[in-house]
């Protein structure tokens, strides 16, 4: 079996990166990066990756950066990780400054040239993990994936091969391990009939980022609050015989939808599974759900108006019926209010809290929710 690595940055990775003059080159410039320790140990203990450290250090051993300044707090940060069960299987440290060009410089792979070995190393299923843009360029250059510890991807300047490789951006160390354990949660369903069709792409531990396409623009806005306050990308886009009515284009996005996040759940280890919230203004709605596997809705809310925007509000309570029907999802949706826009709106944003709770995981505690040990 061909062994997969980790090949992890140092500073601003392990260890905040010194501002300034970004040298970690006194004992009193130390800090380790948030959350680091536990999440590493976890990694070493529980998965099968090699530790490979990969970092530039600009000049060492030269007057700018003298060797006698670098080591004492390199050594003292490998003792820490190492008493909390994180060690290396290899160190790998340039020490050339940019302008040398040297093949060994991230992200040029001259450091690591045995870890190309086809026969040895899945590249594939490796990643380079650290914040630099150069560290996604160097897992590009490694046939690897990476992890930006950046909030998002803005840093690789709308590089479309680079967004690529970076299958995640995140500053928390939790949301690294989690990843690296329990894998992505994404889906993809396309649904066609005669009367629609739909394409959905949905990451469930994505940063809410959306793109919604339906043809009724306040459709597209009541789908968005479940991917922004849901924490979660959607890429929703619809062509329906809108020349008909709206019914077709409302109902079947929600089955599609809701297919989508059953299929993105997988096996529902270490997940939440209840979910509820919200207030709006002057409206109070309240969503309850369970992905207990078993699909049911119970509807509390009336609304006065025929439309809000392009939408029948009859259509409100077949939207989440269908969803839930699909997500095989049991829903309790309640709202009272004086405003109609407020009180579907704040139905929406308060489903997309309860997913987000519901869907959030434990991989400390990575078992099934449910005593029957199925759902």
């Amino acid at each position: 079996m061909k062994q997969r690595v980790l090949f992890i940055d140092r500073d601003g990775t392990l260890v905040i990166e010194p501002p300034v003059d970004y040298q970690l080159d006194a004992l009193e410039k130390l800090e380790f990066y948030p959350k680091v320790m536990r999440n590493l140990g976890f990694i070493r203990s529980r998965l099968d990756f090699e530790f490979v450290m990969v970092t530039n250090q600009d000049g060492l051993g030269t007057p700018s950066f003298p060797e006698e300044t670098f080591w004492p707090a390199h050594n003292l940060m490998m003792k820490t990780l190492a008493g909390e069960g994180v060690t290396f299987d290899e160190i790998c440290i340039d020490r050339s400054l940019p302008e040398d060009n040297a093949p060994t410089r991230k992200p040029r792979t001259g450091m690591l040239q045995k870890y190309l070995d086809e026969s040895a190393y899945d590249m594939a299923h490796s990643f380079v993990i650290g914040d630099r843009a150069t560290d996604v360029e160097l897992a590009k250059n490694l046939g690897c994936r990476a992890i930006l510890l950046q909030e998002d991807k803005s840093l690789l300047a709308g590089d479309r091969m680079l967004e690529e490789v970076c299958v995640l951006a995140t500053k928390d160390w939790d949301r690294v391990a989690e990843f690296l354990f329990a894998g992505e949660r994404r889906a993809e369903v396309r649904r066609t009939t005669k009367e629609t069709d739909i394409h959905i792409a949905l990451n469930l531990d994505g940063n809410g980022q959306c793109c919604i396409h339906t043809g009724l623009g306040f459709f597209d806005h009541m789908l968005e609050q479940i991917g922004k306050h849901g924490g979660m990308d959607l890429e929703i886009t619809v062509k329906g015989d809108l020349e008909v009515d709206e019914h077709h284009t409302i109902e079947d996005t929600a089955l599609a939808l809701g297919d989508c996040i059953y299929q993105a759940l997988g096996s529902k280890r270490g997940m939440e599974r209840y979910g509820y919230a919200v207030t709006m203004d002057d409206c109070l709605c309240q969503v309850c759900l369970d992905f207990g596997g078993r699909p049911w809705l119970v509807w509390d809310a009336e609304f006065l108006r025929e439309k809000i925007g392009e939408m029948p509000t009859e259509m409100f309570l077949h939207f989440f019926k269908s969803f839930s029907d699909a997500a095989r999802m049991n829903l309790h949706v309640r709202a009272e209010g004086a405003n109609e826009h407020h009180k579907i709106e704040g139905i929406f944003k308060a489903l997309a809290r309860a997913l987000k709770m519901a869907l959030k995981r434990d991989i400390y505690h990575f078992e099934l929710p449910s005593s029957k040990g199925v759902l």
